[in-house]
């Protein structure tokens, strides 16, 4: 211990950091490491926890203030990151559980991911520090100021991989949200609700879900990611509608003028920029696409293991391509129409992130070589290809008002036998796909390796030169 005590003297002494703040940071380590009978008390933790992780950021802040730092600098800052994260997980790891209940009233209130983190923010905010007392004005694009992401990152991670708060968590995410509450009734009034970047419109027995980001080819973003949940939500709860319809809207892209695209994925302007937070990743599949997948939740607590929703068939129709998120999505999809001439593709290893939850669910499709030439490789599939034809079920030319006609015999079969059959079906069919229990230790993953790759110096080199160079 005196060794690696003094090993870590040496690398913040020749950073240059002030003596007074390394011995503190050296003293808090080492009560951290010599407590560990005291840590199985929470708040005793917490205390002792909380004095090196604020020893930790006060100087990762004096290295911050430092333009250009050296390489000794470099490496002080490394060393100080690692036990900062070691010491968060190891917190996490024991009393995860016991924030969380504290957070939520002994599991009395259901918390959305966001103001989970606020309220974790609040009570711990050298655990998970509120973005707001950091600077952050382009965090992709300065090194010093991304760790809240990992942050983040390692609190939600530890909080899944409790099987009794992250099944909680998951809950609390699939249930209506307040906007989609407050809508319901003028849209089950005037059949039609315009949410910005999303549609929503009601059809007979069919609820029609747009894409509608038209500036950006129907990417996603910040905006069109609560636009959408709000969409998913109203056709979930309008007992009117039997099945829902995910479509683009027609685009002004000079590219794609007049016509209808699916979906452009994530919206790569907005990232470069660190418009889209990393909490976007997070609320995205355990928000909306979750509840296409798995339906909405009720106020009843789940026990283990047993999911208690209310979910509709969805039918996705893809003209002109589906990217990224977009391929993303016909994976949880029931039935796929695609036109002739389109294509899928998950350009993941360009963007330099994960994504989404395909990495667990497209092997059911192509297979484990398949998988790897889709996610490693960015293997483009066209539609009417071998392979493409397992990820649709049908190929439409795309003149004239076949497209339309294809949709509409899609709703009829899928609604000609009752709601409740078809649910349940539906549901049956899932859980032998995808246990709730691998879709939890799936995500508690994710949350941390996406933050790690969210806060990476390669996802800015990727963007630029895969993405900024071309564009």
């Amino acid at each position: 211990m005196d060794e690696q005590r003094s090993e870590a003297w040496s690398i913040l002494a020749v950073a240059a950091l002030p003596e007074a703040m390394i011995h503190n940071w050296l003293a808090t380590q080492a009560d951290l490491a010599t407590c560990a009978d005291e840590l199985e008390d929470a708040n005793r933790a917490w205390s002792i926890t909380q004095r090196f992780l604020h020893a930790c950021r006060a100087l990762l802040q004096q290295m911050a203030e430092r333009a250009q730092p050296t390489p000794a600098q470099e490496a002080a800052t490394e060393l100080i990151v690692d036990h900062l994260r070691k010491a968060q997980t190891r917190f996490l790891r024991i009393h995860g559980e016991h924030v969380y209940k504290e957070l939520t009233h002994n599991y009395g209130s259901f918390v959305r991911v966001a103001e989970l983190i606020d309220a974790v923010s609040a009570r711990y905010p050298d655990l998970v520090p509120a973005p707001s007392t950091l600077p952050g004005v382009k965090p992709l694009l300065q090194r010093q100021q991304e760790g809240v992401a990992l942050d983040q990152g390692i609190f939600i991670a530890e909080i899944l991989r409790n099987q009794r708060a992250g099944l909680h968590l998951i809950q609390a995410m699939l249930r209506p949200k307040e906007e989609s509450l407050e809508r319901l009734r003028a849209f089950q009034r005037d059949g039609m609700v315009d949410l910005g970047t999303a549609r929503v419109e009601r059809h007979g027995a069919a609820g029609y879900l747009y894409h509608a980001n038209n500036r950006y080819l129907n990417a996603e973003d910040e905006a069109t990611t609560q636009a959408l949940e709000v969409g998913v939500d109203l056709i979930l709860l309008d007992p009117q509608i039997e099945v829902g319809v995910l479509r683009g809207t027609v685009v002004t892209h000079p590219k794609y003028h007049g016509r209808r695209v699916f979906n452009a994925g994530l919206n790569l302007t907005h990232l470069y920029e660190g418009r889209i937070p990393y909490l976007f990743f997070i609320t995205r599949d355990l928000g909306y696409m979750n509840k296409i997948y798995r339906g909405l939740a009720g106020d009843e607590v789940w026990p283990p293991a047993v999911e208690v929703t209310t979910e509709k068939p969805w039918i996705g129709v893809v003209e002109s391509f589906a990217i990224g998120g977009g391929c993303q999505q016909l994976l949880i999809l029931d039935y796929v129409l695609a036109e002739e001439g389109s294509f899928f593709v998950l350009p993941a290893a360009k963007e330099g992130i994960i994504p989404g939850v395909a990495n667990l669910r497209i092997s059911r499709f192509l297979g484990a070589r398949g998988a790897r030439r889709c996610i490693l490789f960015d293997q483009r599939i066209a539609a009417d290809s071998p392979e493409g034809k397992l990820l649709c079920d049908v190929i439409v030319p795309p003149d004239g008002d076949g497209m339309d006609a294809a949709i509409s015999d899609a709703i009829a079969t899928l609604t000609q036998s009752s709601l409740i059959s078809t649910s349940n079906n539906r549901k049956l069919l899932r859980l032998g796909e995808e246990p709730l229990s691998a879709f939890q230790a799936y995500m508690a993953e994710f949350a941390r390796d996406q933050a790690e790759c969210y806060q990476s110096p390669l996802l800015v080199h990727n963007l630029e030169h895969s993405w900024l160079r071309r564009g």
